[in-house]
């Protein structure tokens, strides 16, 4: 990047002293043929007047003083007089452009320049009082000519502008590099670096995007701990029981318990993996912001909890526990399935975590937050110190009753991810003892 804007800088000064040079060039011609054509003025009026009271020897005389060629042509166009020259044979001058000018203005002016001699002659003509033209002409060079006579300076001047902005680039470059590498360099504190004020709004994204990461990558580290204790329990328990069972230390009525036991943490460890694949998709759909690809449609939500409180009504008489659903039909836009997945992980929750003799009821309904699903129980209740962090993946209030009950702490997780991909909002309501209350809340169809 520092080379890239050096060689940008060198270039862009390269350019403008070429620029300059050119420009001054053509500002200085310019004005020295103002001056000669002015100075041609002032010596044509002079010799019209000398010619009046004067012979031709005194004009050629004051033309080779002033280094002049002067000219006298008549009305009509035929050369009368020209000290640089044989009047005889040269040719009728009337069509001339001072000349002519002269004639019909009275005055007139020209400059014709030689390709091969690099040289300009300026021409100043002034109509006098008897009808003849008098005419002065002078050589110059021309621009060219000037150009390479100059080209030497020019070239010095040229180089020593050129290293002058090379290294004043190079000093330029550096001191804006300098502020974004000490950036770059205290990433965690960028507050004792002093920056442009410029550069304020682009740093302070990019501290907040690197926040951001670290947050993720430290996310993710834990995310692996905890996958990685969480399937070493269940593994180290399988392991165990079938050790035992292979090496003949078990009984027929041990070994059947063994073989329970097997079962019901290969089932624990099933769960577990397939809720970390779930999550991980919902988590990588967020990251890349699918939630306009995904398959949105119509959902009554009053029907999805009626058919999930059928699905787990033997679970719920299993615990004990009064599985109710009430309300009224009512539309939502999302995704079936993942709809279901709330339903389903929030009224398992509330069966999970009951005491024998409890309720769970499911209540779908229409308020001023929009279509609402209300999943209200007696059980075991949450501390209030944990009510904000219960939808954090592989929290749990109670981890003893989580492994009885077989939850892998994912799926209030799984809850929030999908709510919040829908647009919704939670609200948990809880109290030791008397129960808990969590509230879902969607935009209902247009």
């Amino acid at each position: 990047m520092k080379k890239k804007i050096n060689s940008s800088f060198f270039l862009i000064a390269v350019l403008a002293v070429i620029l300059t040079m050119t420009l001054a060039s053509v500002v200085f011609y310019e004005l020295f043929q103002e001056q000669v054509s002015a100075d041609l003025k002032t010596y044509a009026h002079v010799l019209c007047a000398m010619y009046d009271r004067a012979d031709e020897e005194l004009l050629a005389e004051q033309a080779e003083i002033e280094g002049l060629r002067i000219t006298i042509v008549d009305p009509d166009g035929t050369v009368q007089y020209d000290t640089n020259a044989d009047i005889g044979g040269m040719s009728n001058h009337g069509k001339r452009p001072e000349i002519s000018e002269a004639m019909s203005t009275g005055e007139g002016q020209d400059i014709r320049t030689s390709e091969t001699m690099s040289k300009s002659t300026f021409y100043y003509a002034v109509r006098m009082a008897d009808g003849q033209v008098l005419r002065v002409a002078k050589e110059a060079r021309s621009i060219w000519a000037i150009v390479g006579n100059v080209a030497p300076f020019i070239l010095i001047i040229a180089i020593g502008l050129m290293g002058v902005c090379g290294v004043l680039g190079r000093m330029l470059t550096t001191n804006i590099i300098t502020p974004i590498r000490e950036v770059a360099n205290h990433m965690n504190d960028p507050e004792t670096v002093q920056i442009y004020q410029e550069l304020e709004p682009f740093v302070a994204t990019i501290q907040e995007q690197h926040k951001d990461i670290l947050k993720s990558a430290r996310m993710r580290q834990e995310f692996t701990a905890n996958v990685s204790h969480e399937l070493k329990t269940p593994l180290t328990s399988i392991s165990g029981y079938a050790e035992l069972i292979e090496n003949g230390m078990a009984k027929e009525r041990e070994a059947v318990r063994f073989a329970g036991e097997i079962r019901r943490n290969a089932n624990r460890l099933l769960t577990l993996i397939n809720d970390t694949i779930r999550l991980s998709e919902l988590d990588a759909a967020e990251e890349v912001g699918r939630r306009e690809e995904m398959a949105f449609e119509k959902v009554d939500l009053y029907q999805i909890a009626v058919a999930c409180g059928q699905a787990l009504q033997i679970n719920a008489e299993q615990h004990g526990v009064t599985l109710t659903v009430e309300g009224e039909s009512c539309c939502v836009r999302g995704s079936r399935m993942m709809l279901e997945e709330v339903v389903y992980n929030l009224c398992d929750n509330a069966i999970r975590y009951n005491n024998p003799g409890g309720f769970v009821k499911m209540e779908v309904g229409i308020n001023a937050e929009g279509v609402v699903l209300v999943v209200k129980d007696n059980g075991i209740g949450i501390p209030a110190e944990h009510q904000e962090r219960i939808f954090e993946r592989f929290y749990r209030v109670d981890k003893s009753r989580s492994k009885v009950t077989g939850g892998t702490g994912f799926g209030l997780a799984i809850v929030k991810h999908i709510v919040t991909q829908h647009g919704g909002t939670l609200r948990v309501d809880s109290e030791i003892g008397q129960g808990t209350e969590i509230s879902v809340a969607f935009q209902p169809c247009l």
